[in-house]
């Protein structure tokens, strides 16, 4: 699990960053609003830690796509607003906490780990009568286990936790296989084939549709 700290300030970010690696967490850092939420479609990201005052795309705006898209990744405000109908703002827009700056990391520190005690509940994604469990990398149909490998398991991840949106093939590649886009390649279309007849095997649903130039949509 990767944490994402989305924060336009660099001495901020990269202190944010030290410290956080120091306690043993991967990071990632985005220094504007689009690159976080590119960075934040990771299925990789469990906690971001959003700035307010983002380029591009303010961090209000940020907060408002990522409830949409995923909407149980837990979101840490930082922010210089210290005013009570920021703080109120932040919360109502979505944020799972807020913490102004200046901040002591400890106090940030201490936050992030209750954030990610209180999401840990999250063990399955559930759709279609399909059962993943994300512990124990498992898919079950009713009573009956579905035997998936590694990308398997990771792709319908992926399309699972943006059910009803049609995500692109170069987004599936990026995500799932850290592929940049390669027109020639048939490593997606040969695993989704396989996922589909495992699926179908154990009579189970195949909500999994291809939208013709564009690229997949599993449809909960």
């Amino acid at each position: 699990m990767k944490l994402l700290i989305i924060e336009d300030e660099p001495r901020i970010a990269s202190f944010v960053e030290e410290g956080l690696q120091a306690e043993g967490f991967s990071t990632a850092v985005a220094a504007d609003g689009e690159a976080g939420l590119r960075t934040a479609a990771d299925p990789d990201v469990g906690l971001v830690i959003l700035d307010i005052g983002l380029p591009k795309i303010d961090g209000l705006a940020v907060l408002a796509t990522l409830r949409r898209t995923r909407p149980d990744l837990p979101v840490l405000m930082l922010t210089a607003r210290s005013d009570v109908r920021s703080k109120v703002g932040g919360l109502n827009a979505g944020a799972d906490d807020y913490l102004t700056k200046p901040f002591a990391f400890a106090e940030l520190l201490a936050r992030i780990r209750a954030l990610l005690r209180r999401h840990v509940q999250q063990r399955e994604l559930s759709a279609g009568g399909l059962v993943l469990d994300l512990r124990a990398r498992s898919l079950h149909h009713g009573a009956h286990a579905i035997d998936l490998t590694s990308r398997e398991f990771s792709l319908l991840e992926y399309l699972m936790r943006r059910a009803n949106e049609v995500v692109s093939r170069a987004d599936l590649l990026k995500h799932v296989w850290a592929l940049e886009f390669e027109p020639g390649s048939t490593v997606l279309e040969t695993t989704l084939t396989r996922l589909r007849r495992k699926l179908e095997r154990a009579g189970a649903p195949v909500p999994i549709d291809s939208i013709r130039g564009t690229g997949y949509r599993f449809v909960a």
